[in-house]
């Protein structure tokens, strides 16, 4: 069977991983994955002063990224980093970056395309600014590319507000205060809009394995609770091409579905 052809297009180190890390270690050897990081997240927490220091966390956070690629399961995959400055993408030039990440990908001709929606995931400006270049890019190598297997569907990394509302009564029933308009609090999508829903508990521990190389990071990732693992079980997308009102029936349960 052909190896199926998956580009996601994130901003930082370690977005990938929460987003898609399940797939990756799903789909395991039958992935030709292209991963692009738009920043090297030098503005990023640094857990341990021993791991890094202000001048080289970007240096050691790509480390991270390919060492959470390994324990993904994806140490072959192509990975480029943009290294456009942390928190600065959005004032960097549009047509540079659309052109740069088009680039690659006409280069990898995915099959599917995954990035961040409208709303960044957070709403993080850096993460609506690829989000934004990178679905600017899809679509302009689509209408280029013609009949053929590349660029068949683009999704959006996503939340279910159902996920969200659980997650958030599990802060409170722990006593923590919950502020969900605090910058970079996730944000959700209403559950109608997700089309794909793969079911990532077989692979839980794994991918929090994975997301525990990104070491740098351990005081967001090493502080799950347990009742926060449930968001390790799914990941879930939105299918931004071809257009969908909502899904029909039930939720596809891989992004290659239908392809």
């Amino acid at each position: 069977m052909a190896r199926r052809r998956l580009a996601a297009v994130f901003a930082h180190p370690d977005d990938d991983t929460w987003m898609v890390g399940g797939t990756y270690l799903l789909t395991g050897d039958d992935l030709e994955l292209t991963v692009v990081v738009a920043t090297s997240g030098e503005a990023g927490l640094i857990a341990d002063a021993s791991l890094a220091t202000r001048e080289t966390l970007g240096e050691v956070r790509e480390r991270e990224e390919l060492a959470a690629l390994d324990a993904g399961g994806q140490a072959g995959a192509d990975v480029h980093f943009l290294r456009y400055p942390d928190g600065g993408v959005a004032s960097a030039d549009r047509e540079e970056l659309v052109g740069r990440i088009a680039e690659i990908l006409a280069a990898a001709r995915p099959e599917v395309v995954v990035t961040f929606g409208p709303d960044g995931g957070t709403g993080h400006e850096d993460h609506i600014a690829v989000g934004e270049a990178s679905t600017e890019a899809f679509h302009r190598l689509r209408a280029a590319a013609g009949e053929g297997g590349a660029f068949r569907a683009l999704y959006y990394g996503s939340l279910p507000q159902s996920e969200l509302d659980r997650w958030f009564e599990g802060m409170r029933a722990r006593g923590e205060e919950v502020d969900p308009d605090a910058p970079f609090m996730p944000r959700a999508v209403p559950d109608e809009m997700i089309a794909v829903r793969v079911d990532t508990r077989g692979v839980a521990e794994r991918k929090l394995e994975a997301l525990l190389r990104h070491e740098t990071q351990s005081e967001e990732i090493g502080g799950l609770a347990e009742n926060e693992h449930d968001l390790l079980a799914a990941e879930s997308f939105v299918r931004a091409w071809p257009e969908v009102e909502h899904p029909s029936g039930p939720f596809a349960t891989s992004l290659f579905d239908g392809l």
